[in-house]
């Protein structure tokens, strides 16, 4: 069910065991470092390798017409955000990357909530539409299904994620991390060190070099998973939830080897947030006389416009 790869995070398949071993070994994964890495999550290779092709066909478009998408006051939610927009958290240089974001679309019958903007969608490639919303929907799936192990592993109903997530403002960022070229501005990384926001995030495209995550003992480890597997990691909307429980670990995207240089990048990470009126307030079976509630309760939706404006995009 869990392999050790050789970076030491276990490799853990989603359908050789049951759902109490495979909630125990991804807990355990996330507690020991912050991150697990999943296989057989059941994503068609197909549908992957499409979006593959759809992701570098949008970055591959002149920037002028990128830059149409563009969704100005949007803090970045959706659509097009250009190059070197984004910074991390106490980070001096921008990151070296540019990136599309995919909302959630309207359920049938259902309105989205006003906090949530409606998606945007570039006329030049007329298969983006079908390819993203069906890989946003694959992602969401496999991200319900982690968050039932996380419940488990937490002693709560496997459900139990199910009604603070329904209508969640999660996101499906495409990433490009172009190639670089001339003096880059004193350091300058291409994701400078930083925690994710919401609650777990699920990432395609860590098989090309550069991701890193902060150890324990203040090492850097590079994250190498199998082909095709999902790197997924703790949020600090979780990480909040459990009061630091399951912790919300330092990441980063270093810049490539010399040979590299020349070499797009491309990834596509899935954030899962809570719906933005759910309170993230501390679970009373993470909270004791050793261990008090290190924060206040917050809504999701405050919480993430804190963060966005601390990262430059509000």
């Amino acid at each position: 069910m869990a392999d050790t790869h050789d970076n030491a995070i276990p490799v853990i398949s989603l359908k050789t065991s049951s759902a109490d071993v495979c909630a125990a070994a991804l807990g355990q994964s996330f507690r020991d470092f912050g991150f697990a890495i999943v296989r057989d999550h059941g994503i068609e290779d197909a549908l992957i390798e499409q979006a593959w092709a759809q992701t570098a066909g949008f970055f591959a478009l002149p920037e002028e017409v990128k830059r149409r998408y563009i969704l100005k006051g949007g803090a970045g939610q959706r659509g097009y955000t250009a190059f070197g927009q984004e910074t991390a958290k106490g980070a001096k240089a921008s990151d070296l990357k540019e990136f599309w974001h995919v909302g959630r679309e309207a359920a049938p019958g259902e309105a989205l909530p006003s906090a949530m903007p409606a998606n945007i969608w570039p006329e030049e490639l007329p298969e983006f539409y079908d390819c993203f919303t069906a890989l946003y929907d694959a992602f969401d799936a496999v991200g319900a299904h982690l968050l039932s192990l996380i419940a488990l592993h937490l002693e709560l109903p496997a459900n139990w994620f199910e009604e603070p997530t329904h209508q969640g403002n999660s996101i499906l960022r495409l990433l490009h991390y172009p190639p670089l070229e001339g003096s880059l501005p004193d350091g300058a990384v291409r994701a400078g060190a930083h925690e994710d926001i919401n609650l777990i995030t699920l990432l395609l495209g860590a098989e090309e070099a550069g991701l890193q995550l902060l150890r324990r003992d203040g090492r850097w480890l590079d994250v190498k998973p199998p082909k095709g597997a999902l790197v997924v990691n703790i949020g600090d909307m979780l990480q909040r939830l459990t009061n630091h429980m399951l912790p919300s670990t330092t990441h980063r995207v270093v810049n490539p080897s010399q040979e590299r240089t020349g070499i797009s990048r491309y990834s596509m990470p899935f954030f899962l947030h809570l719906r933005p009126d759910f309170i993230i307030d501390a679970l009373p079976q993470c909270v004791d006389e050793t261990h008090p509630q290190s924060e206040p309760a917050i809504s999701a939706e405050d919480y993430l416009q804190q963060r966005l404006r601390e990262i430059g995009l509000m």
